[in-house]
C-alpha cells in the first residue's frame, strides 16, 4: 500500500530523517535515499508490533503537503507491505510426527502455553537467531 511519508533533508554530517504521518509517533532515517524504503517498512513494522489496531488507510498526498509542520523537505511515497502488519491468528494445517507432537504439547503445558502459542514462540526464536530466512 503507498503511504506518503516526509523527508526531512539530511547533509554529509546529518541522516535523512522521516515522519510517517499516518503512523502517529513513528519516525525513520537513512544516510541514503536508497536505504529509506527498507527503513521505513521496519519502522512501521515495530511500531505496529504488538499493538491490537486497525491499519490506517494512507492520507491523500493532497490533505498533507500545505500542513506547516512539513516544510522544507521532500515527500516520497513508499510502498509498505502491510501484509506484515497483521498478528491476526491464520488456521493452518500442518503435518508432525506423533512422538514430537506428544513433546510439543508435553513441554507447552508444562510452561503455560498453548500448542500455537508455542509453535508461533518457537518459529519466531528461529527466524531472530537467522537459521530460517
Amino acid at each position: 500500500m503507498l503511504y506518503s511519508v516526509y523527508v526531512h533533508l539530511g547533509d554529509d554530517k546529518h541522516a535523512h530523517g522521516v515522519t510517517i504521518p499516518d503512523f502517529p509517533g513513528c519516525f525513520s532515517a537513512a544516510d541514503d535515499w536508497d536505504s529509506l524504503p527498507a527503513n521505513i517498512q521496519e519502522a512501521i513494522e515495530l511500531y505496529c508490533e504488538g499493538e491490537d489496531m486497525e491499519i490506517p488507510a494512507p492520507t491523500p498526498l493532497e490533505q498533507l503537503v500545505s500542513r506547516p509542520e512539513y516544510e522544507g523537505g521532500a515527500w516520497l511515497l513508499v510502498d509498505v507491505d502491510v501484509s506484515r502488519l497483521s498478528t491476526k491468528p491464520v488456521r493452518i494445517n500442518i503435518s508432525l510426527p506423533e512422538n514430537l507432537l506428544q513433546d510439543i504439547d508435553r513441554y507447552a503445558k508444562s510452561h503455560h502455553l498453548t500448542r500455537s502459542g508455542f509453535l508461533a514462540r518457537a518459529a519466531l526464536a528461529e527466524i531472530q537467531k537467522g537459521r530460517v530466512v
